[in-house]
């Protein structure tokens, strides 16, 4: 599609680009709140089981850094709704967007952080094997940066060089760019 000054992409003003990512990032970040919140629910209630106290230091340190971690993750996640609370009619969706989506993106990586950690602990403690447990926790750790960040940069990637490719094709009367979509 293109808009109507020729250029690709959307026809829609500034404020509906504006309104449309912003439903775009509730959604997105609405998985991501219920999944921080949760886990940060049941991270609380673990220093309240009779076996915590027998935990050595290093996993008591653990977990206190895992939940400190859990409420960075989910302050950041729920951030963007406070933020938008208290911008709302004030015209700044666009900076919303902005900030709400580096707010996101710290959320996504304290989350992941936590993840880890969480796992980290249980290993260690249901396994009793520390190094088993810090090779698992690195190889989850290692599977979230490859699916949430390698991958969508290689899939972005892709696209540019396919897009930059057919329009070349299509300035040099090559037919100009295909639809490969089915």
């Amino acid at each position: 599609m293109t808009t109507d000054n020729g250029a690709p992409g959307r026809d829609e003003t500034p404020e509906e680009r504006a309104d449309r990512l912003w439903t775009d990032m509730l959604q997105e970040v609405r998985v991501c709140q219920t999944g921080a919140q949760i886990l940060f629910g049941f991270l609380i209630g673990v220093a309240f089981t009779p076996r915590f106290a027998a935990l050595p230091a290093f996993d008591k340190n653990l977990y206190t850094a895992t939940v400190v971690l859990g409420a960075l993750a989910t302050g950041a996640l729920v951030a963007p709704v406070a933020f938008h609370r208290l911008l709302a009619g004030h015209d700044m969706k666009p900076e919303l967007i902005h900030v709400a989506g580096h707010l996101i993106a710290t959320g996504l990586l304290t989350l992941a952080l936590t993840i880890a950690a969480a796992l980290l602990l249980l290993l260690r403690t249901a396994t009793g094997s520390p190094a088993a447990a810090w090779i698992i926790s690195a190889a989850v750790l290692a599977w979230f940066t490859t699916t949430w960040l390698v991958l969508p940069q290689v899939v972005l990637r892709r696209t540019a060089a396919r897009q930059a490719a057919a329009y070349d094709a299509g300035s040099t009367g090559g037919g100009g760019p295909r639809d490969d979509s089915h």
